[in-house]
């Protein structure tokens, strides 16, 4: 997709930047609802699906139709207002008892990601004041939820940058930029930002198996923004830290623990593992959303398993023998000791711990 055909899509959506995730109204041949890119066939295709059918957009979420925690939990919103439209045309008086199993449905998609749970939970609590039909006030507030993350992404994009003091090169892990949030980007967004401040030379992205989001999205969205990218394997980051060269690891994250331990994709853990024995600072940039303050440490969150077909399977291939199992976490938990920063809308924790984050929420 070229630059030009990016910028009339960003258009359309009637927003300043890519994103994901968009509510759009009825047109000649769909109903009103959730338009999302097909994450799954980018950077070589670019295809928008529309849904207005909860159960079809649970399942989008599951197949990684739309993926990265933020964007993950403003699709689950608008999920909830396809769930109470059909609730309601179901059973007006009793929409509220109808939408839950919809609603667990939507839960269920991802069970890493705490966004999703957090957007759910914010939708549900406006059930008991609606009156009439639930649709317009809770499109009214998914739509707040889109809003406000890109309003903190944009945030968190200054804090992050300030914390970079000279020109310097950096290391991704993953996508956590525009397509990962409703736009902008967490850890892209600090990159983005801190780019045209002139502090970031160039970044490094990994490839990040074995869904491949570095090698697809990350290189495309900065290629985008004409960011200098070079990609890499992820076993090639350990022996590329070797070289001095890279002074930042700049991750997002899909759930941290009330001690500061951060979940994030499959990967995550080596890099900051490398990083700390050679100097290199971890920052990890997410919203308040992300942390689960009832997970008292890493230990304490659910770690999704994927299909062993993803790993035994390269590009419809099969590449491994027979009857070899596979093993295939998509997440990992960081310890909160390898992390330096940890950066929200509402603020920066420098050397996470309980207190700290804590102090933050307080």
């Amino acid at each position: 997709m070229s630059s030009k055909e990016v910028a009339e899509y960003i258009a359309a959506g009637k927003r300043e930047m890519l994103c994901p995730v968009e509510w759009v109204s009825a047109g000649v041949d769909l109903p009103e609802g959730v338009d999302l890119i097909d994450q799954r066939i980018l950077p070589h295709e670019f295809k928008v699906n529309h849904y207005a059918d909860v159960g079809e957009l649970s399942e989008a979420i599951t197949d990684m139709v739309v993926r990265g925690a933020p964007a993950i939990g403003i699709t689950a919103a608008y999920g909830v207002v396809l769930a109470a439209r059909q609730a309601y045309a179901q059973s007006a008086d009793k929409w509220r008892e109808t939408i839950e199993e919809d609603l667990a449905l939507l839960m269920a998609s991802r069970p890493t990601a705490v966004n999703l749970q957090w957007a759910i939970d914010r939708m549900r609590g406006l059930f008991a004041s609606i009156q009439g039909d639930p649709e317009p006030v809770l499109l009214a507030e998914a739509m707040s939820i889109h809003d406000e993350d890109i309003a903190a992404n944009i945030h968190m994009g200054e804090l992050g940058a300030g914390l970079i003091e000279d020109e310097c090169q950096v290391l991704t892990h993953c996508n956590a930029g525009a397509l990962a949030t409703g736009g902008y980007g967490t850890a892209l967004g600090v990159i983005r930002t801190a780019y045209k401040q002139g502090k970031i030379a160039s970044v490094y992205a990994c490839e990040t198996r074995p869904w491949l989001q570095g090698a697809r999205l990350t290189a495309w969205e900065l290629q985008q923004d004409n960011i200098p990218t070079t990609l890499l394997t992820d076993s090639a980051a350990c022996h590329l830290y070797s070289q001095g060269n890279i002074k930042w690891v700049i991750v997002g994250a899909d759930r941290i623990a009330a001690n500061g331990d951060v979940c994030n994709k499959i990967g995550t853990y080596a890099h900051a593992v490398t990083a700390r024995h050679h100097d290199v600072r971890v920052m990890v940039v997410a919203p308040t959303s992300t942390f689960d303050l009832n997970a008292r440490s890493g230990q304490e969150i659910p770690i999704e398993q994927r299909a062993e077909e993803e790993i035994l399977n390269y590009s419809g291939v099969k590449i491994a023998p027979e009857n070899v199992p596979a093993w295939n976490p998509a997440f990992d938990v960081t310890p909160a000791d390898l992390i330096d920063y940890i950066v929200t809308e509402k603020g920066i924790i420098e050397a996470p711990n309980s207190g700290n984050v804590e102090s933050l929420f307080d």
